[in-house]
Formats: structure tokens, sequence, C-alpha cells
């Protein structure tokens, strides 16, 4: 294990012997640090907090840190950090609260740019980018291969739902359906990320069933529901893809941004 000796290390803390720390990091006793997980210097760890194989962490995060809520009094709560993961200087990841499930939860593969924050319990999934100043409140749940343009705000108990894209400034208030971009303040739809799909190789029959959903659903004029129906009598519902776009507007409890 190579510690820099500045660094301080509370004895109860479970670190693999493979694991780098540089200077003048604070690691707490509840800690726990899988192998080939590099801390940079100034890095403060604190919590019940757990963190996966081959991350990475940059100078100044604070990882695990009491959250922000009024309502939290020291309850032992918990974030956990999956692996392959790159937080990036002066992020804020904060541990959960006992009014919702007690844990903040990262996937694997993501990015957290500078200065980029989540909230007390969010979960967010895998292969995920935050820029610059991306922030979640708390609650919010992230999907997997999700892009949040630099000073992105997500609004508490929102859900960005996965391969969708939040440009950058965006203030995101409802729920962003599966594979829809989004932009402004207040957010509001912008299409489909197509070019996301072609790049991973979706065929083009499928982006063309979406781009009819889409159509259907932002740019008709019906109803929500009426949209959904249209789409059922249209028979994509039988693409998986469509399939994912409508159940993630049907699941959505705040609305979704139209």
């Amino acid at each position: 294990m190579a510690i820099h000796p500045t660094t301080l290390i509370d004895s109860k803390a479970e670190i693999d012997p493979s694991v780098e720390i540089g200077p003048f990091c604070v690691i707490g006793p509840n800690v726990k640090i899988g192998a080939g997980s590099i801390i940079k210097s100034h890095v403060v760890i604190n919590g019940h907090t757990t963190i996966g194989r081959n991350n990475e962490i940059y100078q100044f995060a604070s990882v695990g840190e009491a959250n922000q809520d009024k309502k939290y009094k020291g309850e032992p709560t918990q974030l956990i950090i999956g692996d392959n993961n790159v937080i990036r200087e002066n992020a804020t990841i904060h541990r959960g609260t006992i009014q919702d499930n007690g844990v903040t939860v990262i996937g694997n593969h993501n990015l957290f740019m500078a200065s980029t924050h989540v909230g007390h319990d969010c979960i967010v999934g895998d292969h995920n980018i935050m820029a610059n100043f991306a922030a979640l409140a708390g609650h919010v749940r992230v999907g997997d291969h999700v892009i949040l343009g630099g000073y992105t705000g997500v609004h508490q108990f929102c859900q960005v739902n996965s391969f969708s894209m939040c440009g950058m400034g965006s203030m995101v208030a409802k729920d962003v359906p599966r594979y829809v971009m989004v932009s402004g303040s207040p957010a509001k739809a912008h299409g489909m990320n197509f070019e996301g799909m072609r790049r991973r190789g979706v065929p083009a029959e499928i982006i063309r069933a979406l781009r009819t959903a889409y159509k259907t659903v932002y740019l008709k004029g019906l109803t929500l529901e009426a949209a959904l129906q249209e789409l059922e009598k249209e028979g994509v519902f039988g693409i998986p893809e469509v399939a994912d776009f409508t159940l993630s507007i049907r699941q959505s409890k705040r609305g979704i941004v139209r």
C-alpha cells in the first residue's frame, strides 16, 4: 500500500493493500476502499462509505460526508460507490438519510467532472457523465449512459432516464424520459439522442420507430395519455426500445419534461 506520510487514516478503516493514497488526505473509521483505487491529495472520505475497485478520486473531493438535509441528525447512513469511477477535483458526494433508504448509490464507470455534486439518497447508474458544476439534489435517480452538461441542476425526486442528455445549464424540474434530449431553464425537450444511438450501433429501423414515438408524444399536441394510446394502436410498443421510452413516461411521478 502506497500511503503518503501526511495522510491521516483511522485505524478502523478497511483499505486494500493495492490502494494508493496521496498527501494530506483524511480517511474516516467506517470507510472501505477496494483494490486498485487511487486517492490523490487533499481528499476527505468520511461516514459509512464503501468504495469499490479501480476508482480515481482527485484532489479536494469530499466523499461520504454528512448530507445537507436539515432533518439529518447524524444517523449512520451510507454511501456505496461501485467500480471504475472517476471523481474529479472539488466534487462532493453525500451519504443518505433515514427519510429515504438511508443510502446514496453510485454505479460503475461514471465520470464526475470538477465541482459536481451528488446529493443525499441519489441513485446513479453506470457509464454516466456529469460535466463541471452539474448537481443532483436529494433523492434523484439517474439511469445509465446519461450526459449532464455543465451547470445542469436536477430538482429533488426527479428521474433522468437512461440514454438521455441534458444540455449545458439545464434546470431540470421534471422527469426526463429515456433517450430524450433537454435543455433550457426550465428544461424543455429538444428531440432524442439519435446521434448517440447511431454511435452505439442502434439499427436504423429502431431509430425510425423512436422518432415516430417522439413526434407522437411531443409534437402532435395530444395529451400524454392520448399519445401513448396512439402509439399502442400503431404497434410500436412491440419494439423494446419504444417500450422502454413509453415505460419511462408511464412510471413518472413528477411528470415529464415537455
